[in-house]
């Protein structure tokens, strides 16, 4: 993790090779001697100079002896940000970043982009900013010595995988990937002393509410592998936080959409994994003719158009919430959130928005409702709104979905395509 500098020599060049003397073993013959007081003040010389260039080693942030990633700094609040390669993970670490907040990232690259990752370090190349880390939070050793390397005031556990129809064909992946890992990162915590987490949650926890909208107090009775392995998750954190004085925010949101307003990052999924994607995606790869359109499942719902309604929230407005929730944090306190605009939006409006936030005239395909899906989920922001001072600023649906356009359209590729790799 830690890189050790070298003293490298100095080659001067010489115009005649110096002649190669004999050390006799008996001692130094006549003409050694007289120069004896001269080659002790070399030495003494080149002692005094060797010791001061360690001094200055030893003061500079990139000395392994003192790296400023491995002790903590008054004023200066270290985090590490799990899945930091990710879509919504990268977000979040450039936010604290801007706000001057120290920034571990530890990512398996499985599901991230290492590109996302080079973005970052060249937005903030100075000296204690941001370190990349790359390991499997399913590594316990790796992860435990990653905690003993570091000195984390906080953690933001974002790292997971996240589709829920991937969720029913690969169930123990998802049980191991989000549950078992968070106990990995929460026993680390507790074994190093880190008191602060940051919980990345979603409202699949509820499942399929009777009641609208939905508030923190909506019983949690999950449907798929991924709202059940993410609910687990969260009973574990508040098991343990009940014998400890961490401090805990739980923030369980809904769709995220949207990318960085300056174009830095954006969404780059891998392409096997697009069936499995957001709604968004589907409307950018439909106008990029990477599919040959949308495809809506149930218009016959008991809503003003047929559709299935949806809160959607931008990804900007979503690391806002984490952030005031790092700000907020306090020991022996759990908080529980939901982040949301408050306001539904129908498939169909979505899918409109979206053809008008491209351009593109978009086909779309309307077929029967599929098994299990609801008519409308949205939540109630009144407790983030009281407690963290927190709103969603980008609610316009066709402007979010426009800035995140203009990144798809300038990486067909994502992070491989030649503009982010010149960044």
């Amino acid at each position: 993790m830690k890189e050790n500098p070298q003293m490298l020599p100095t080659n001067r060049s010489r115009t005649q090779p110096r002649a190669v003397r004999p050390w006799p073993l008996s001692g130094m013959d006549n003409s050694d001697s007289r120069r004896k007081p001269h080659v002790y003040g070399k030495l003494l010389m080149a002692v005094i100079l060797t010791a001061f260039c360690i001094l200055i080693l030893k003061q500079s942030p990139n000395f392994s002896g003192s790296n400023v990633f491995s002790h903590h700094e008054p004023g200066v609040t270290h985090v590490l940000v799990t899945g930091g390669a990710g879509y919504i993970g990268s977000h979040a670490a450039l936010r604290l970043l801007t706000d001057s907040y120290r920034v571990t990232i530890v990512d398996n690259l499985s599901r991230g982009n290492l590109g996302a990752i080079r973005v970052l370090q060249q937005l903030f190349p100075e000296p204690g900013r941001l370190q990349f880390i790359f390991a499997d939070l399913g590594d316990a050793r790796a992860v435990n010595r990653i905690f003993a390397e570091n000195a984390f005031d906080a953690v933001m556990h974002f790292a997971a995988v996240a589709y829920v129809g991937e969720s029913t064909l690969e169930p123990l992946r998802y049980y191991h990937n989000i549950t078992a890992n968070t106990l990995v990162i929460l026993e680390a915590m507790a074994a190093h002393g880190v008191k602060t987490l940051i919980y990345s949650s979603t409202c699949a926890t509820y499942g399929e509410p009777e009641k609208m909208p939905i508030t923190e107090e909506t019983p949690q009775l999950p449907i798929n592998p991924y709202g059940k392995a993410k609910k687990m998750a969260e009973d574990i954190i508040l098991d343990f936080s009940k014998r400890s004085d961490m401090a805990v925010m739980i923030l369980r949101y809904f769709n995220v959409i949207g990318s960085d307003p300056e174009g830095r990052l954006g969404e780059a999924p891998r392409p096997e994994l697009r069936e499995h994607g957001r709604i968004s995606g589907a409307c950018f790869d439909a106008a990029l003719g990477i599919i040959p359109g949308l495809k809506v499942k149930g218009t016959d719902y008991a809503t003003s158009d047929g559709t299935c309604i949806r809160d959607y929230i931008d990804v900007t407005d979503l690391v806002d919430a984490h952030v005031k929730a790092l700000d907020k944090a306090r020991p022996n306190k759990v908080g529980i959130y939901n982040v949301g605009t408050g306001k539904g939006r129908s498939v169909k409006e979505f899918v409109e928005a979206c053809k008008k936030a491209t351009g593109v005239n978009i086909k779309v395909d309307y077929l029967e409702r599929r098994p299990g899906d609801y008519a409308e989920v949205y939540s109630d922001p009144s407790k983030i709104n009281s407690e963290l001072n927190w709103t969603a600023h980008y609610t316009d649906l066709q402007k979010s979905l426009s800035t995140a356009w203009r990144w798809q359209k300038s990486h067909p590729n994502g992070y491989r395509s030649p503009s982010a790799m010149a960044v």
